[in-house]
């Protein structure tokens, strides 16, 4: 007996799901709110469910796994060349059918609870960061309307806000010295979140195996290794390295005809959240790491320095990869070989 593949749209109250039924071959086309869709499906045999992986999309391949369907999650990129007229619910959910079919369509991984939580945990902390820049940022400006100016940096420029506060008070009226010191009261206590945060982050870290080893590669720190494996997901997911390296726009862009091909600047596709960590991972690596590898330094060498850097990330996300999927420990010599 043939397996019923769905197309599902979801959305926050309306779902629209679509399949063909396997003995009759008729098409079938519903809109049904969330209750009556769960019971609708765990009542059918089991099949393969396609949805597109936006908001709750995780969510729903969890709960459809749990009443014994197979969940594809397809990119919304990949879905929308098979729209045909114009978008709506049923048009998106036969979309969703017909790309799940495609010979050579890609999936993208499922995650966790555990690793959805921590992927939160890092949104809020990245959103706190920013707030912090924001807040010293207009403080500085304040204050240097008034002639006053400090080194720069939120560390080193608060810190100095903080010691010449006797001259600042004499500098400025008393009701922008009331806003000034409500203002650093402010950024403290964001301070102490983001602290909470961190925190937080290394608690997982230490519960994690997964993340403990990849924190072993040189570059991959605590942010770096928690944001990895819950981006990641299913390590399974991925053929190769190459493959995760190419899933977060760690790989040229490609440009051809005619059969030439020409490699342009990297995708940037992806996370931009996972990339940027680890490229700055690389450049501290490069910048004043123990062990650097030589092939990074004979590339810095010859290269401009963003280029060696992206390099080096390609190389740390595809070692951590392979450490997760082949669940083996880090080896700094470690050298691979091709079955013969």
């Amino acid at each position: 007996m043939s397996i019923t593949i769905y197309g599902l749209d979801v959305a926050k109250r309306v779902f629209h799901l679509h399949w063909v039924e396997p003995s009759t071959g008729e098409i079938r086309s519903r809109k049904m709110g969330k209750p009556e869709l769960i019971d609708f499906l765990s009542k059918r045999e089991t099949g393969i469910v396609a949805l597109e992986a936006c908001g709750s999309a995780h969510w729903w391949r969890r709960k459809l796994m749990a009443i014994g369907h197979q969940v594809v999650l397809l990119h919304p990129k990949h879905v929308r060349a098979f729209v045909h007229g114009n978008k709506t619910n049923a048009a998106d959910a036969h979309a969703i059918w017909t790309a799940v079919q495609q010979p050579g369509m890609r999936s993208v991984a499922g995650k966790t609870e555990e690793q959805q939580t921590m992927l939160a945990l890092h949104r809020v902390r990245t959103a706190l960061v920013k707030f912090r820049t924001a807040q010293v940022n207009q403080l500085r400006g304040l204050l240097y309307e008034f002639g006053l100016t400090f080194k720069s940096g939120h560390l080193a420029g608060l810190s100095e806000i903080r010691e010449r506060m006797a001259d600042i008070e004499e500098e400025i009226p008393d009701l922008l010295l009331e806003l000034v010191r409500e203002q650093l009261q402010r950024i403290d206590r964001v301070e102490a979140d983001i602290k909470g945060a961190e925190k937080r982050i290394q608690q997982w870290l230490r519960r994690e195996l997964t993340c403990k080893a990849i924190a072993a590669i040189p570059g991959i720190g605590p942010l770096t290794a928690t944001a990895l494996v819950a981006t990641m997901g299913d390590a399974t997911a991925f053929k190769s390295g190459r493959e995760f390296a190419a899933f977060i726009g760690l790989v040229p862009r490609q440009s051809g005809t005619g059969g030439k091909i020409r490699l342009l600047g990297i995708s940037k596709r992806g996370d931009s959240y996972l990339r940027t960590l680890l490229i700055h991972g690389a450049r501290a690596v490069l910048a004043r790491g123990r062990e650097k590898a030589e092939w990074a330094e004979e590339l810095r060498q010859r290269r401009p320095a963003n280029v060696a850097a992206v390099a080096l990330a390609n190389k740390m996300a595809r070692t951590a990869w392979a450490v997760i999927a082949h669940q083996r420990p880090y080896q700094n010599d470690y050298v691979s070989h091709r079955p013969a």
